[in-house]
């Protein structure tokens, strides 16, 4: 297990990946990527659209080594019992870090990915837009709290039926806005942000999302939208007044101590970050941002975010006609029976991305993976993985 590290270069050297053939994002929305090529475009994410640096600072957070033998953790599912070797193997895993109280237990790379190796968010990108949200919140660069309305920040949306959505319902996804986030569809809603994006044209995801109709009323039913997520970025974009990237690394990247540089999609050239995917970024460095949300969202002994925002952001949320919604803002809360006893949250992105917490254990497991399909139907469902890794190393709380 490599050991932890103190200190970063001044200047990133070269990236060794940057030389591997890529694939086409459309075929990663499709699924069908052969798997190599699957693991060289995931590496190389940066390649696929232009790309806005998340600078890290000087020194790296340590991440201090404390080997235990995960070979004995098994998840009984069906008919079979799987054990960690399984698991790798069968949903295609290319990296796996478990920490606990901040040390690591455990840490893989395969496909030739390494500590240096920077890997794509996709959709756990949500969750790291949704805690800038509450930054700028904090920082009260959004006076109005979840009680801002989009049309008050987007200009581009004043007049679309989004214009009088609040920013609440936008974090639980529930605006009422009709959106179908089929990513294998060519004519999805998803499809159609996709090739807005690939248009590079500044404005043109926003051009998407104002045409789009209302199907319910604000607050009252749940509907997983990406982009949504982009009109969060909007929000906080014009909100803090700079580009995200650099708002997450004055806030976050570099205090925290994030040991490598990673990297953020773009609208359009210079343009603002793609909210819903796209980040590139080591493991270790999602495994640190998994333990800010552990450590309750401190940097450097001082709060980041509102007085409860984890809590509230992890948890099943209330839609407005009472029925509990079992996503927070967009983060996702605990879908198994352990993982909701214990009050364990992800972020998650397709192919098998995930930042899996649970605070009564103390531990932070992520995950980097090149699943075939952009769906969530893994051989091993990985929440059962994780909590059967947490109950045999975490400490019960």
């Amino acid at each position: 297990m490599p050991g932890p590290a103190s200190s970063r270069p001044c200047r990133e050297g070269p990236y060794r990946h940057a030389h591997e053939p890529i694939g086409e994002v459309d075929d990663a929305y499709s699924g069908r990527l052969t798997p190599d090529l699957a693991v060289s475009t995931y590496r190389n994410i940066d390649r696929l659209f232009p790309s806005r640096t998340i600078a890290a600072g000087e020194c790296a957070r340590p991440l201090p080594a404390a080997p235990v033998d995960l070979g004995d953790v098994t998840v009984p599912l069906a008919d079979h019992v799987y054990d960690l070797y399984d698991y790798l193997a069968l949903n295609s895993v290319t990296g796996l870090l478990v920490l606990h109280r901040g040390r690591v237990l455990h840490e893989t790379y395969q496909r030739g990915n390494a500590p240096d190796t920077r890997w794509m968010s996709m959709s756990l990108a949500k969750s790291v837009t949704s805690t800038l949200a509450g930054m700028a919140i904090h920082d009260g660069l959004i006076a109005e709290g979840l009680a801002a309305r989009v049309g008050d920040y987007v200009p581009a949306l004043g007049e679309s039926a989004y214009a009088a959505v609040s920013l609440r319902d936008l974090l639980m996804m529930a605006s009422g806005i009709g959106w179908d986030e089929t990513y294998t569809d060519p004519n999805s809603d998803r499809r159609a942000l996709l090739q807005a994006q690939r248009a590079q044209r500044a404005g043109g995801t926003m051009a998407v999302m104002a045409a789009l109709p209302r199907v319910a009323m604000p607050g009252v039913e749940h509907n997983y939208s990406t982009g949504e997520t982009q009109i969060l970025a909007e929000v906080v974009r014009r909100a803090v007044g700079r580009p995200l990237s650099d708002y997450l690394s004055d806030k976050l990247w570099r205090p925290y101590g994030m040991e490598h540089d990673a990297t953020w999609w773009l609208e359009s050239p210079d343009g603002i970050e793609i909210g819903g995917s796209g980040i590139g970024a080591t493991l270790r460095d999602y495994a640190r941002f998994g333990q800010f949300m552990l450590d309750g969202g401190l940097v450097q002994g001082q709060p980041t975010l509102p007085d409860g925002w984890i809590a509230e952001a992890t948890r099943p949320t209330r839609l407005a006609g009472g029925e509990t919604l079992e996503y927070g803002y967009m983060w996702w809360t605990g879908w198994t029976a352990a993982s909701r006893r214990e009050g364990a949250y992800a972020a998650r992105g397709i192919h098998g991305q995930y930042v899996y917490i649970n605070p009564a254990r103390q531990i932070v497991i992520v995950q980097h993976a090149a699943a075939p399909k952009p769906k969530f139907r893994m051989v091993i469902e990985p929440m059962h993985f994780f909590d059967a890794v947490a109950a045999q190393v975490g400490d019960a709380v």
